[in-house]
């Protein structure tokens, strides 16, 4: 085989790779899910949803609603001049990451890719794709920082097995570390991640992944170092719009909880909720809708905090509805402005080749 061949074909395996992942991973889920429905019953999550009813589905509609915005209005604060997004421009869009973001096993690769392409007639896509990346960072850092709290919260709080208690430690330390490290390395301007993998490339060591990957780190270290540069005023509403966000994650667990259970929830018991929904997202986002997992998530934490039995598993699944609704939605803007998953794709393709020419 020609060498040259191999870093334009390489990508593809990869691809391959992962999607035998994420379809092993989605059997598995859906298996996970078929046994909770089982363990809990499915006459009492039935009953559960009914007492939930339209209009409380409709308010959690609507809470969503409020957290498309946010993220929105976050991503429009990250475009660098001379471009700027109208908040009517990143709603739509935003909403169209989701959907696929949800929908396909791989959707996470290219839903940033989506909200780019669905701004192109307002910026060009690298501009429309470097804000995303810049909103991400910020996304990013704000979720972590839900996670180490949600966890120290849940070994602060309750009782928990040692080796469950054990795993959460160690994550709590590599996310912490990651976290401070990021932080550093963006106000000191530190080319760590790239500069590592050209000193990997340069001695032969995984040259096939890091053909073209040290690029685009490269390109992204400098995108998020040149806003920090020319904006940083922005850095703290960014970063509040994204905390609200968050918070109305929590909000709504809480809702949820207070038409569920018999209970009145704490907000702590929420926050719990949403952190771990969070880490399931993270762990396992090659499996649409998070099927299976995040019910296994919202047990394991419902049990522990001393929830009903079926609590969690419930609130798993009235949460999945709403995702369906919102899903649906992107997908019809997606059908409407004629998008398909292959221009997508493509235009994916196209873009990261012209990173790679620039750099």
């Amino acid at each position: 085989m020609d060498p040259a061949l191999e870093p334009q074909q390489n990508p593809r395996k990869h691809i391959t790779r992962l999607k035998v992942i994420a379809i092993v991973l989605t059997i598995a889920g859906v298996g996970l899910f078929a046994y909770f429905v089982y363990a809990v019953g499915f006459y009492e999550i039935y009953d559960g949803v009914t007492r939930f009813g339209l209009a409380g589905f409709a308010v959690i509609v609507t809470l969503y609603f409020l957290r498309i915005c946010t993220r929105a209005f976050a991503w429009k604060l990250s475009v660098f001049e001379p471009y700027h997004l109208r908040f009517r421009d990143t709603v739509p869009a935003v909403m169209m990451g989701e959907a696929l973001s949800a929908t396909i096993p791989l959707g996470i690769l290219v839903s940033g890719t989506a909200k780019a392409i669905a701004v192109r007639k307002r910026i060009p896509l690298v501009a429309g794709l470097s804000s995303v990346a810049t909103e991400n960072l910020f996304y990013s850092l704000v979720t972590g920082i839900l996670l180490v709290s949600g966890s120290l919260s849940l070994l602060r709080s309750f009782a928990v097995d040692e080796g469950v208690a054990l795993t959460i430690n160690i994550l709590i330390g590599v996310l912490a570390v990651l976290m401070i490290l990021g932080i550093v390395m963006v106000l000191r301007q530190w080319h760590f991640a790239s500069e590592t993998m050209e000193w990997l490339y340069q001695r032969g060591i995984l040259r096939r992944l890091l053909e073209n990957g040290r690029l685009d780190v490269r390109l992204f270290e400098n995108l998020i170092y040149g806003f920090y540069r020319r904006y940083p005023g922005r850095f703290i509403p960014i970063f509040l719009l994204l905390v609200l966000y968050h918070m109305l994650g929590i909000t709504e667990v809480w809702y949820i909880l207070s038409r569920i259970s018999d209970m009145y929830p704490s907000v702590l018991n929420a926050f719990l909720m949403e952190s771990v929904s969070r880490l399931v997202m993270v762990l396992f986002k090659l499996i649409p809708f998070m099927i299976g997992v995040d019910e296994a998530g919202a047990q394991f934490v419902g049990e522990t905090v001393g929830l009903a039995a079926g609590v969690g598993v419930t609130l798993a699944i009235i949460r999945k509805a709403r995702i369906l609704f919102w899903t649906a939605m992107g997908m019809a803007l997606i059908v409407k402005r004629g998008l398909t998953f292959t221009e997508i794709a493509r235009e994916a393709n196209i873009t990261r080749a012209k990173i790679s020419e620039q750099e």
